[in-house]
């Protein structure tokens, strides 16, 4: 298995502001990162999840408590010390600076500058 990317659909409603269009401004941004680096993204396989919960695909992968995206499953090769969470043996990254790092260090994306 390699590393999986899972984002948000880049435009969506959300159920309780009704009428209005929404991005994730992480999975935004995150977005333009593999557009600029088309090479290291191509490295990883991207899922693309709508807003709406429950995030069937994600709670199969890292259970229900962990829906929040953007998230980087990591590899069984992927070092530990890059995970900022595990379930049941899957370690993940879901915060935004460590998940930068993290597609840095395994896929060789440029660090974000400090």
């Amino acid at each position: 298995m390699s590393d999986r990317l899972y984002l948000l659909d880049p435009l969506f409603e959300d159920p309780a502001l009704p009428g209005r269009n929404f991005y994730c401004r992480d999975c935004i941004a995150i977005d333009g990162l593999l557009a600029s680096f088309p090479e290291q993204a191509a490295t990883l396989e991207v899922i693309r999840i709508a807003f709406p919960r429950p995030r069937n695909a994600v709670i199969a992968v890292i259970g229900a408590a962990n829906q929040n995206l953007p998230v980087l499953i990591l590899a069984e090769d992927a070092p530990a010390q890059l995970a900022d969470g595990e379930h049941e043996g899957t370690r993940f990254v879901s915060d935004f600076k460590q998940l930068l790092h993290a597609l840095h260090v395994r896929h060789g994306f440029p660090e974000a500058h400090p």
